[in-house]
């Protein structure tokens, strides 16, 4: 499984604005429901109750926030890359910049975890985080994301 398996060009943002951690999932449950037949409220939800089993701040600045959801057929992704780190209760007590939204089927466990961790391992890299760091358009960011 690849990143461009569940992330389209148009679910990459750049120098988004978020006040904190809730501020965010909201933002991102909202470009979600863009993607997906199922509401923001929804959405946002699953994303609360998730983060409130533990945070999902992977450390060094990257967030992999994700929900199992009915309703939803794939995994789908959105990517934002933040104007302003935020707390986000990472496990290395670092703010983070760099958000990988995963919303995933409910059924398909094998799926699940492969995109999971198609997007821990290709994010958690340091070279390509700071390559992030840098770019500023949306379509740099998808194909730095996506690029082999």
């Amino acid at each position: 499984m690849q990143i461009a398996d569940f992330l389209a060009p148009a679910s990459v943002h750049a120098a988004v604005r978020a006040a904190d951690k809730t501020a965010l999932l909201r933002i991102l449950a909202g470009q979600a429901a863009g993607l997906v037949a199922i509401g923001e409220a929804d959405i946002l939800a699953a994303l609360t109750a998730r983060e409130s089993l533990g945070s999902t701040g992977m450390g060094g600045g990257f967030a992999l926030p994700h929900a199992r959801l009915p309703g939803v057929a794939r995994p789908t992704g959105v990517f934002a890359q933040l104007r302003t780190p935020i707390d986000f209760e990472a496990i290395d007590g670092k703010p983070v910049d760099l958000v990988f939204l995963l919303l995933l089927p409910t059924g398909q466990q094998t799926e699940q975890l492969q995109a999971l961790a198609c997007a821990a391992r290709r994010l958690r890299g340091p070279e390509l985080a700071a390559r992030l760091r840098r770019l500023a358009a949306p379509a740099e960011l998808f194909t730095a994301l996506t690029a082999a």
